[in-house]
């Protein structure tokens, strides 16, 4: 059913997006295994790829376009440091201090999964931790706004203030994004509030929620590329994402384990 462009969807469906967001899950799960000094982004996405293939799933990430970019070449996207989104793997060796934000898609009987995680690679900075602690916090306190007869930019204004308050700032030119049967559906979920489209929330949207977070200046730089957005300044980013059905009793999480 569509409630102006936004697609609902029946508890059927939000039961399907769980499998297809659980077998998400439990990539990044496996992926947070063997990330470690000396791995390659390279390695991750050959890993993931295998695991989307044994789950009888399709990668999401793999071919696709935005507006005139090159198809994305790679099963996950893997950003190390001060790329924020939409880092391509390949034969980068993660260094201990680094951090590495891996964003994972697939297809599964026709339903997009789709959750990001920040990881650590070995010991970190003390910053890099507040980082990945903010981002990750930031992100669950969107989702706690993700109810029923609340508004869209009450989410994006939770996450923000969390950012804002621990001193990072939130990147603006990429958002979260409805989610189902397309990778991103209406309604697009800014992470700062006082722009856009302010929708009431309503049982049934499916919503990727999805904080990124830089330890400087939010403004970005795209590399040649055509898809890796870094940190203007060449501080540090994080990035969180979580898949989210909004329902009778509140926020389900879909691409928890």
């Amino acid at each position: 059913m569509k409630s102006g462009m936004i697609i609902l969807k029946t508890a059927r469906e939000i039961q399907i997006m769980r499998e297809a967001n659980r077998i998400v899950a439990q990539i990044l799960e496996r992926l947070g295994e063997v990330i470690q000094p000396g791995v390659t982004t390279g390695e991750l996405d050959k890993i993931a790829e295998k695991l989307i293939q044994q789950a009888k799933a399709k990668a999401a990430f793999k071919g696709y376009r935005m507006r005139n970019q090159k198809p994305y070449p790679a099963s996950i996207c893997s950003s190390v440091n001060e790329e924020i989104v939409h880092g391509i793997p390949g034969p980068r060796v993660l260094k201990e201090g680094d951090i590495v934000g891996v964003d994972v898609g697939v297809v599964f009987k026709g339903f997009v999964g789709d959750a990001a995680r920040t990881y650590p690679v070995g010991e970190v900075s003390p910053q890099a931790t507040k980082l990945l602690e903010v981002t990750r916090e930031s992100l669950y306190k969107g989702i706690a706004e993700a109810v029923a007869d609340k508004r869209l930019q009450d989410i994006s204004g939770a996450v923000q203030r969390h950012v804002e308050a621990n001193g990072f700032s939130v990147v603006r030119d990429f958002v979260g994004h409805g989610i189902g049967r397309k990778m991103h559906e209406p309604p697009q979920i800014p992470n700062y509030a006082g722009v856009g489209w302010n929708p009431r929330l309503q049982v049934g949207m499916a919503l990727a929620l999805e904080p990124m977070v830089n330890e400087g200046t939010w403004r970005i730089k795209l590399l040649d590329d055509e898809w890796t957005a870094v940190t203007a300044d060449g501080s540090l980013s994080a990035h969180f994402e979580h898949s989210v059905a909004i329902t009778d009793n509140g926020p389900l999480i879909l691409s928890e384990l």
